[in-house]
């Protein structure tokens, strides 16, 4: 059960997260190179600090246990000497220049104030310690650091900085650097302490490791932007080819005889363009085959229909006579509109600029003398623009709806409207409409609705095919719908481009 609901929830992240990822393969693969990237750098910078750290602590313990050696030697020589004897001793080393330690014998035990934290200090004091209660015998070793500007060093609180340079600031300064200093203070007697203060000789040991500095942060900077840089070339490269393969398998629909794929590019890229050429090839041989064969039967077909009327006219029959070429004439028209779905769609014609209004007015005029009405409102206030288009084309694409509108809806109302970069056209016919549960199926070929739409009324139920079609490929589309008041909207778009992809 519960794995389960874990791989729900990864489900879930995963689609969460791929919403917000680029839409591009380009895209995507920038961002897996950036988080490659940060990634890998992340882990380098965390396993080199862990081993910095590591070797930082293991030399800190070493040096922490020689200094407290040396320091315990020093208090076991002061310890040894009389007390009459030892301010002497200290006086003359003053005098000498002091040594690596100053030392002093106060009355009581100097406050200090300690700073300081982290493993780092940990280890020095527990070394120091150690190792001054295992030599000296001891217990009682107060272990702490001091800042060099707050520290005191004598019995009436002298601050380091007021003593003479050669008294200790010698051994305890390290100008321009401020390193911690550490201070061990042991009881000697009652009212006697031994003070020893001396450099660790490590100056950044409170500092802290700064995971994120700015050289760090430089150097990743870098890195980062030249494997984008590099991985952009390389992805480039790659996805070029794939978008000229997006491309043409937009355009196959439209267009057969486009050109063919480079077969460049990597190994798997190539294979891709050389399956989709193979591909294009097999459709155009398969698509003229097609034709070839429609056109063979169109032919074949011509000669018995022909030989059929004839007999059908010598007939005496005359209500056997008119079935029988009724009949005829059916059939006539299925052959030619298997012929006008094979072949109609596809005009080869240069796109030029067409005055849509004119040819429009040119097509209400033909229907007008068929007894057609159609009446055009343009809804600008602009003459409609050119558009480019292939003329025969996007004719036929307009005389088949206007055509459908008058036959089956008695009157057709156009609306033009010029949005700049398209064109809008709504024809409206005052018949029955369609059914809703219909609207997407009387673009099929050969579909017709009954009882109005009857192979006995004429056509062939291709036009709406067709002219879709033809408007997709000039990078439109149709849409129908039923009007409030009765009747079907037909609505054309066809937008304003340099070229047309198909036909």
């Amino acid at each position: 059960m519960r794995r389960l609901e874990w791989a729900t929830i990864c489900r879930r992240l995963s689609r969460r997260a791929a919403r917000w990822l680029p839409a591009s393969l380009r895209g995507r693969f920038v961002i897996i190179m950036i988080a490659g990237v940060l990634v890998a750098q992340g882990a380098s910078y965390a396993i080199w600090t862990s081993q910095v750290r590591s070797s930082h602590l293991a030399q800190l313990d070493e040096l922490s246990t020689n200094m407290a050696f040396s320091i315990a030697s020093t208090m076991k020589f002061f310890r040894s000497l009389p007390v009459d004897y030892r301010h002497i001793v200290l006086d003359q080393l003053r005098n000498m220049g002091g040594t690596r330690f100053f030392v002093s014998v106060n009355e009581r035990r100097l406050t200090i104030d300690d700073i300081g934290s982290g493993p780092e200090k940990q280890v020095v004091v527990n070394n120091v310690r150690s190792v001054l209660t295992q030599q000296l015998n001891i217990d009682d070793v107060i272990v702490e650091f001091s800042r060099p500007e707050n520290l005191r060093v004598l019995n009436n609180e002298v601050l380091l900085y007021d003593l003479p340079p050669r008294w200790g600031q010698h051994s305890l300064l390290m100008e321009p650097l401020s390193p911690p200093i550490l201070v061990v203070q042991l009881e000697l007697a009652p009212g006697t302490w031994l003070y020893v203060a001396t450099l660790l000789g490590v100056p950044d040991i409170f500092s802290g490791y700064r995971w994120l500095s700015e050289e760090r942060l430089l150097v990743g900077l870098l890195v980062l932007l030249s494997v984008l840089a590099l991985s952009l070339l390389g992805i480039t490269s790659v996805t070029r080819p794939l978008a000229r393969l997006s491309r043409a398998a937009n355009q196959l629909g439209d267009d057969l005889d486009m050109p063919p794929l480079r077969e460049s590019g990597p190994k798997e890229v190539a294979a891709t363009a050389v399956a989709f050429n193979r591909m294009q090839r097999r459709i155009r041989e398969q698509i003229e085959e097609r034709e070839r064969l429609f056109s063979a039967i169109s032919h074949d077909l011509k000669t018995p229909l022909t030989r059929m009327r004839l007999r059908a006219e010598m007939l005496d029959d005359d209500y056997q006579r008119e079935r029988f070429c009724a009949s005829l004439d059916e059939l006539d028209s299925l052959v030619k509109g298997a012929l006008a779905s094979v072949k109609g769609l596809d005009l080869h014609e240069e796109p030029t600029p067409v005055d849509l209004t004119h040819l429009l007015e040119e097509l209400v005029e033909e229907l007008s003398l068929q007894g057609g009405k159609v009446t055009i409102e343009i809804k600008s206030t602009h003459p409609i623009a050119t558009l480019i288009a292939k003329p025969l084309a996007l004719k036929r694409c307009l005389a088949n709806l206007l055509e459908n509108a008058v036959f089956y809806g008695k009157q057709a109302d156009v609306e033009l409207v010029d949005h700049g970069n398209a064109v809008t056209m709504r024809i409206r016919d005052h018949g029955p409409g369609i059914p809703e549960e219909q609207l997407g199926r009387v673009f099929s070929p050969f579909v017709r609705l009954e009882p109005s739409r009857s192979r006995h009324t004429g056509g062939s139920g291709l036009g709406l095919g067709i002219a879709r079609h033809i408007a997709r490929a000039h990078g439109g589309d149709i849409t129908l719908a039923n009007h409030a008041d009765g009747g079907l909207v037909v609505t054309l778009i066809l937008p304003r481009q340099e070229t047309i992809t198909g036909l």
